[in-house]
């Protein structure tokens, strides 16, 4: 299967990706291990991504799409993906629907896993107070939700126009949420 996964901060998104490609057998594949693998190697990409990053400017789509393509096209991609937080733009998305149909595939599924705000908002202020991330306050965390929302609301609408787009409720425990997921899946 070649699945993204989508969701909100606080939504559980690493735990479940890490249970849903160990029980399909797919690779996990997030854009900041891809960034982080290619600015590691020193790879051509990598020192192109790493100029912006270390401005703290947002990686131009024409090197995360690159990036990306170059990870789909590994070995261990080509039975199926879980693709973790790419695409995150419209053009993306256009860009992903090229990608795989110039070798014939497409995607699955688009699932989101949706949460209740305040719930998360709970859990990412208990995360910041074990972690020590001082800068995780409530109203941080409420902005990066607010952000979240304004920011995916037109690629769900765009998978849901495909009709590949699922939502999975996300509160529960992360058995719960797992089964939930795996089940949407099949």
């Amino acid at each position: 299967m070649r699945i993204v996964l989508m969701g909100p901060p606080g939504a559980g998104k690493g735990t479940q990706a890490a249970a849903i490609s160990g029980s399909l057998g797919i690779p996990h594949i997030s854009t900041g291990e891809i960034f982080r693998k290619n600015v590691g190697e020193g790879t051509e990409l990598g020192k192109e991504a790493q100029k912006y990053m270390e401005k703290g400017e947002y990686v131009p789509d024409s090197v995360t799409n690159a990036m990306v393509k170059d990870r789909l096209a590994q070995p261990d991609a080509a039975n199926g993906f879980l693709l973790d937080g790419y695409p995150r733009t419209a053009e993306q998305v256009q860009e992903l629907n090229t990608m795989l149909a110039e070798t014939g595939l497409k995607l699955d599924k688009c699932v989101e896993i949706t949460a209740d705000t305040d719930e998360v908002v709970q859990r990412l202020l208990k995360r910041a107070e074990l972690e020590g991330r001082p800068d995780d306050t409530e109203e941080v965390i409420r902005r990066r939700m607010e952000v979240y929302a304004e920011q995916t609301a037109p690629l769900t609408a765009m998978y849901a126009e495909q009709g590949i787009l699922v939502q999975v409720d996300g509160m529960g425990g992360v058995e719960e949420v797992t089964e939930r997921l795996l089940a949407a899946l099949r």
